[in-house]
């Protein structure tokens, strides 16, 4: 069994920062993509960064250059860093990794940790 367990929610006042973390844990074989995703009540889930095998990354223009996602890969734990933020951060975050199982490929999904931007 595969487990996504995400740390690091809370209240913060605008222009503060946070530190989420995502820790796989279970029989895993590999970690391909890990990403972190977004949603407040009666939104879509919108994609906040993304970091693939190879250490790349991306970010939609709304959290480019405030956030920042790292992964130890010994560790299969990635790290989203979040500066500068603002009210409009304020949501449930997810997080979401593409692992291999025994033999299969799946993509699982933390419970959501909620993130609290103050102005």
């Amino acid at each position: 069994q595969v487990q996504l367990v995400e740390s690091g929610g809370g209240l913060v006042q605008a222009g503060g920062s946070l530190r989420l973390s995502c820790a796989a844990s279970g029989n895993i074989v590999s970690i391909n993509d890990m990403a972190w995703y977004r949603q407040v009540p009666g939104k879509q889930r919108e994609l906040v960064a993304i970091i693939h095998s190879s250490g790349n990354t991306d970010y939609p223009d709304s959290v480019k250059g405030r956030f920042t996602l790292s992964r130890d890969n010994g560790k299969n734990t990635a790290y989203l860093q979040m500066n500068s933020l603002k009210p409009e951060d304020t949501a449930v975050y997810y997080c979401n990794a593409d692992i291999k199982y025994g033999g299969i490929w799946a993509t699982y999904w933390g419970q959501g940790t909620q993130v609290t931007v103050s102005s």
